[in-house]
């Protein structure tokens, strides 16, 4: 006997436990791979070996699960390949920390082998924490193929990509700007980054002029019109970062702008340094923003970069790694943090008469992502590159001609116009933790990279004639660089593997948008590059999970939704099929805690048909035959189900996932629990037990079923009922998660869905009506029948027990006119009318649906003058923007329903 509820708690680890050790996850079944199954495979985005299960990771991983088990149904050899990342940056992190903690060690006081075998330390005690709460939401990864971005099979992969790269000069050292951490002191990746809005201010300084150069400056009175010219012998130029102006080695102007044509060419005097610096005409300057002067900076600013490449302008670093000003300034600011120089500029500048203004401003400014408060510099150093442009040709090529698709479509636009201006890739990171750069350096700097430490020496030794004494370089490679290589180097590359050869390419990527660039675009160079082919065929870009009022979540904010403590407090269950039924493409999710709840009422729901079905002896039969049934609502129900089935299955190949979930709820709840149990409730309590033991037998098929369709989603509640309804009747041959997904033909019948069709809108109209209309839910009422033809009138009589119940029923009979006072309804031909004015007070009835619909019609003229507000649109988030959409055709949908009640109580009037 099934108990009165399921108890996740109980279940969940006991049946992920059964799973595992039937083996029920590994890919490569000899049984299947002999009977010709064809592989599929995804590759789960490794998360971070620091990493804890948040919001993201619960849908990306639900739905790569949903279809993991969907295709293990389909016969198909599945294999999600499971791993993790070493996080660079945040596992160095969190050792250093803990280091300090520990007596203030730092790594460079352990050296480079004891701290590196620290980090494994923690790796073996406290790392992968991720990989327990994936099981806890019920991912069946192929666990005994786990990977580690730094295990030896990989990093053999990452040292063969490096060197052969290298060698094909598409791997080089270059100095360039990149992201400066000035804490952890070394590069990161823009992903690290995150553009913050702070106050901040555009300070306005004169730069004046060298060799006693002047220039005539247009003036403007208050209406905008001209009022003369004034002689200058200055640029005025301005910035939000004042101390980086110690590094300026040119001002540019834009070539067209009539003001400044004169002065291309000339110089100007760098106040504070004395430097003289070339005024060059550069489109980079914008002469509609401040005064159409910029300073120019290439060491410090990445447009500025751009800019002093084309004019060949000089490159001065004035910073230190740790973020304090170095030799190349003037002597009373070296050695000063970043931000008191900054400050000290600005009243230095002051004394000096060349302060023009200070305008209070909202910026933009960089932080590493983690923190939230250390800011990003942009810095000049020499790090190791790969030749992006090139590998992305082909990468390009391949999306065009649809060799990889996305899913939605419109992410290929990101792509591409990312692709298509891609800078050269920086993978060197000033870290211990990683791969370390396979780069040797000799006596005069002569880089000699190789596959080990002899290879580099004998090299070098060929080089220059004799033995020497060589440098490791001491960069680790960027994380993206060996999780670029993910889709094959878990698979065994660069051995030629079994596995290689049967699951690549593979099928599918299940990612986030933000990634697009840092792991998509390098997955496809990749692996073209090395594999000549594609890494997988389709990517599914999934959206955001936002909260309900539809902000991003935050730590900041106060309204990140722990996953865990709602698996704790709703089951894996609730929430997974939350995020699948939400999980519509190109639409970011709104998530409440309620509507979690209501999916785990859903999973109630469910169990409490299957007790239904127990105590009424719906058992599975040998040898049942679902096209041989005699009772129209079997026959009925059994076509129901054939339809859900192929619904679901085209849903999820399209990678409609909330539309496969809500076929499959609609199916179970209405067609199933709201009807199809309650329209057999006269036949398991009649007389016929012929009809009895067929009906039986369906219900119990059915709820089988309903248990397939359901398992990619909710796997836990789903095997358990199939375990549990499998004590009786015959043996089941396996268990659910290896099941067969149902695949039907030929079930249905026209004449059967038309009757169970005509039947529940019969039911469901009167229904409504009684709502609308406030009928006392106890209340029976009659029901007068005109205009109906022969084959109606007699569908009724087969099913007036059934309709008279349902509908609340005291009677019903023919009738050739329409008393005084009633209400009418149309059904197909036919009239159904309710004489309900000794139930309602009609004139009360129609002044309450008035007042409520005046209420709406305010509503709506309120939501419709925002709507038509310019300034609303232009400053309102978009999320909020759309949720008064929402609440407008929320409003308008109530109001056609209280319209149409209107309506109908005006005919009764």
């Amino acid at each position: 006997m099934l108990d009165k509820t399921f108890d996740p708690q109980d279940a969940e680890a006991r049946l992920y436990k059964l799973w595992e050790e039937s083996g029920a996850f590994q890919a490569g079944d000899p049984a299947r791979v002999e009977a010709g199954a064809k592989p599929y495979c995804i590759v789960i985005p490794p998360p971070n070996v620091t990493g804890s299960l948040h919001m993201g990771h619960a849908l990306n991983n639900t739905l790569q699960d949903v279809l993991i088990r969907f295709e293990r149904m389909r016969g198909k050899d599945v294999l999600w390949q499971p791993g993790l990342d070493h996080a660079g940056i945040a596992t160095q992190m969190i050792v250093e920390r803990q280091l300090e903690g520990e007596g203030n060690i730092r790594r460079r006081d352990m050296g480079r082998d004891a701290f590196i075998e620290r980090i494994w330390k923690w790796k073996g005690e406290s790392g992968g924490t991720i990989i327990g709460q994936l099981r806890r939401l019920g991912a069946s990864c192929d666990w005994s193929r786990e990977r580690f971005t730094l295990d030896e099979g990989l990093s053999k992969a990452v040292l063969k990509v490096f060197v052969e790269l290298y060698r094909e000069g598409l791997i080089y050292r270059d100095k360039r700007l990149v992201n400066w951490h000035p804490e952890l002191q070394t590069a990161v990746s823009d992903l690290e980054v995150e553009n913050i809005e702070v106050k901040g201010h555009f300070w306005h300084f004169r730069y004046p002029l060298a060799d006693g150069v002047t220039y005539e400056w247009p003036l403007f009175d208050e209406e905008g019109n001209p009022a003369g010219t004034e002689t200058r012998d200055y640029i005025v130029v301005a910035t939000t970062r004042p101390e980086t102006m110690l590094g300026d080695t040119g001002v540019a102007v834009n070539p067209e702008d009539e003001r400044y044509k004169s002065l291309i060419g000339k110089f100007v005097e760098l106040p504070l340094v004395g430097r003289r610096i070339p005024i060059v005409g550069d489109e980079h300057a914008d002469p509609e923003q401040g005064s159409g002067a910029v300073k120019i900076t290439p060491a410090h600013d990445f447009n500025d970069f751009e800019v002093g490449k084309r004019q060949g302008l000089e490159q001065i670093n004035i910073l230190n790694p740790d973020g304090k000003l170095n030799d190349e300034v003037p002597e009373p600011y070296r050695g000063m943090d970043r931000f008191k120089a900054r400050k000290q500029v600005v009243v230095d500048i002051e004394a000096l008469g060349l302060l023009d203004r200070i305008e209070d401003k909202i910026v933009m400014v960089p932080h590493d992502e983690k923190s939230k408060l250390v800011v990003i510099e942009p810095y000049l150093t020499d790090q190791w590159y790969v030749d992006a442009a090139t590998l992305a040709k082909p990468a390009i090529e391949a999306v065009e001609r649809g060799q990889t698709v996305f899913v939605p479509k419109n992410w290929e636009k990101t792509y591409f116009e990312w692709m298509r201006n891609i800078q050269p890739w920086c993978i060197s990171r000033q870290l211990w933790w990683g791969h370390r750069i396979p780069a040797w350096y000799g006596p005069d700097g002569h880089v000699f990279v190789a596959y080990s430490d002899e290879e580099a020496a004998a090299e070098a030794e060929k080089h220059y004639g004799k033995s020497v004494e060589l440098t490791r370089d001491e960069d680790v490679l960027d994380t993206w660089f060996s999780s670029g290589l993910w889709p094959f180097s878990t698979l065994g590359w660069p051995d030629k593997t079994p596995e290689l050869a049967r699951y690549y390419k593979t099928d599918v990527l299940v990612t986030g948008f933000d990634i697009i660039f840092f792991w998509v675009a390098r997955m496809m160079m990749m692996g073209l590059h090395f594999m000549q082919e594609v890494p997988f065929h389709t990517v599914y870009i999934h959206a955001l999970v936002r909260d309900e009022k539809g902000q991003k979540m935050s730590k900041t904010k106060g309204n990140v939704i722990d996953p865990l403590k709602l698996i704790d407090e709703y089951g894996a269950d609730a929430l997974r099929f939350t995020l699948a039924a939400m999980a519509a493409q190109g639409r970011d999710i709104k998530l409440a805690t309620s509507r979690v709840e209501g999916y785990r009422n859903f999973g109630t729901k469910l169990w409490n048909a299957a007790r239904f079905c127990e105590m009424n002896e719906c058992a599975r039969v040998e040898g049942f035959d679902p096209a041989k049934l005699s009772q129209t609502v079997n026959k009925w129900i059994v076509g129901e189900v054939a339809r859900t089935a192929a619904e679901i299955t085209e849903a999820i190949e399209a990678y409609r996932f909330n539309d496969a979930a809500n076929a499959a709820y609609k199916f179970v709840w209405n067609v199933f629990c709201d009807w199809y149990l309650e329209f057999i409730k006269p036949l398991l309590m009649g007389d016929n037990e012929e009809a009895k033991a067929e009906t039986r037998a369906t219900a119990a098929w059915v709820l089988d079923q309903i248990l397939l369709m359901l398992h990619p989603f909710m796997p836990f509640v789903t095997e358990e009922l199939w375990q549990r309804t499998g004590e009786v009747g015959p043996k089941r041959e396996t268990l659910l998660v290896k099941a067969a997904w149902p695949l039907h033909t030929g079930l249905g019948d026209a004449a059967a869905d038309k009757e169970m069709d005509w039947v529940i809108r019969f039911i469901t109209e009167i229904r409504s009506v009684r709502a609308e209309m406030n009928v006392p839910a106890g209340a029976k009422i009659a029901l007068l029948i005109k205009d109906a033809s022969e084959e109606s009138l007699a569908r009724f009589e087969r099913h007036r027990d059934l309709i008279m119940r349902l509908a609340r029923l005291e009677s019903a009979v023919v009738t050739t006119s329409v008393p005084e006072g009633a209400l009418q309804l149309v059904l197909d031909e036919a009239t159904l009318i309710l004489p309900l004015a000794n139930l309602i007070d009609v004139a009360a009835e129609t002044a309450r649906l008035r007042k409520e619909l005046g209420k709406l019609e305010d509503e709506v003229k309120k939501i419709d003058a925002k709507l038509g507000n310019a300034k609303f649109l232009a400053g309102a988030p978009e999320q909020v923007v759309e949720e008064q959409r929402e609440r407008k055709a929320d409003a308008q949908a109530a109001m056609a329903k209280f319209n149409e009640a209107l309506k109908r109580l005006a005919g009764a009037a």
